[in-house]
């Protein structure tokens, strides 16, 4: 991980990687028959982590509550917690970008399809129930996540020791900017003030 995290795909190669694993590269090619077989190998390990089950689960509880900040919350705070605990790995999916690694892209999409498809018909409901502003569900959606992951790719990608605040305070910070975004008045409320 270390090696494509700092090299990509393109510029890793099997020389290097059974160098730092302490092995010959026949014995990496007894495990995985091409390069391409053990990136993929990563990345599958990476993406199929049971802590995306749990937070997903999580994620649908708040749906299910119709609490909208904690699911705005619970996207940021994801967002955050990954590239906190795992940059490497954010750095591959960079790299696997900017190489135009298909099967790694693919992956990604794969993992984010469901999510994302998930988050629309949230958000398409509460519109829909008056608690939502009118948007496009997925421009609210990238607004969300380009905040959250602008200021994780600085602070654990990039390393920028200039961050002005801390994890807590950007998630307290993007949510609330979120909710003040998204949120309207609820029916309830908008009846009660057209009696006074």
């Amino acid at each position: 991980m270390d090696l494509f995290a700092r090299k990509g795909f393109k510029g890793t190669t099997t020389r290097e990687i059974a160098a730092a694993a302490g092995v010959t590269e026949a014995i990496i090619f007894r495990h995985f028959a091409t390069k391409e077989q053990l990136y993929t190998a990563i990345i599958d390990r990476r993406l199929n982590s049971p802590d995306f089950p749990a937070w997903v689960s999580s994620l649908r509880a708040a749906m299910d509550r119709n609490d909208d900040e904690a699911v705005i919350r619970q996207v940021i705070g994801a967002i955050i917690s990954t590239h906190k605990t795992d940059p490497q790995f954010e750095r591959i999916m960079i790299y696997a970008a900017l190489e135009g690694n298909e099967s790694a892209v693919r992956h990604m999409r794969q993992l984010t399809a469901s999510i994302v498809d998930l988050y629309r018909q949230y958000v398409s409901r509460r519109q829909k129930n008056g608690y939502l502003r009118a948007c496009l569900p997925d421009a609210a959606l990238t607004a969300i996540v380009g905040m959250a992951q602008h200021y994780a790719l600085n602070k654990y990608v990039h390393e920028f020791k200039e961050q002005c605040m801390s994890d807590e305070q950007a998630l307290e910070t993007f949510t609330r900017i979120a909710m003040n975004g998204l949120s309207t008045t609820p029916p309830q409320s908008k009846a009660k003030s057209k009696k006074k």
